[in-house]
């Protein structure tokens, strides 16, 4: 028997039911939907992560501390701009319905890596700077900043944090953009044994 994919009918008890075509374009704006949705929550954790950080800056009578007195945190704030931008954009175009082309598959692909290795790195190197500011480092005689600082710290912790959760976004977009991707691809044919 052989079934044909664009209209089948069930039959039930009150009467039949057309499955075929418009099952599937539910199906696919279901799924265009998710993902602008999780496209869409990077925008968030980026911009939380990115204005906390903005404001964090601390005065006390030894000194004052400001998130760009740090280069690594000055990055942060720049790649969570960068970031969230991205992510709104990807939203808006991954939520249209069309069929997505090869190109714009590549497009995907290659942006989510880029920016999931991007923000990885920056969440990194701030949490280093962090890891310093709460602990110091004895061999060159430099105290922990995070005793004179506490709040500053938390701040930037919680920033920290925030972009951390980001990553995970990102690694999740990532592997769907591969799969999106790779999946427009067939198979490689087997070689008969020999």
């Amino acid at each position: 028997m052989a079934m044909d994919n664009t209209d089948t009918k069930i039959h039930g008890g009150g009467g039949e039911t057309r499955l075929g075509q418009d099952d599937e374009n539910d199906n696919k704006s279901g799924m265009r939907s998710a993902e602008a949705m999780l496209r869409l929550s990077p925008v968030i954790l980026c911009v939380a992560a990115l204005v906390l950080m903005l404001k964090d800056s601390e005065t006390n009578e030894l000194a004052s501390l400001s998130y760009s007195n740090l280069g690594a945190f000055r990055y942060l704030v720049h790649v969570n701009g960068i970031c969230a931008g991205y992510s709104l954009v990807a939203a808006i175009i991954a939520a249209m319905p069309r069929p997505i082309t090869m190109s714009q598959a590549w497009t995907f692909f290659f942006f989510d890596q880029v920016l999931t290795y991007l923000i990885l790195g920056a969440a990194a190197v701030a949490t280093q700077v962090l890891y310093l500011a709460e602990k110091g480092d004895t061999t060159i005689t430099w105290s922990s900043a995070c005793e004179s600082f506490g709040g500053f710290c938390h701040k930037a912790t919680a920033s920290v944090v925030i972009t951390f959760i980001a990553v995970l976004c990102y690694a999740l977009i990532s592997i769907i953009s591969s799969y999106k991707l790779f999946s427009k691809y067939d198979a490689p044919l087997r070689r008969p044994d020999s």
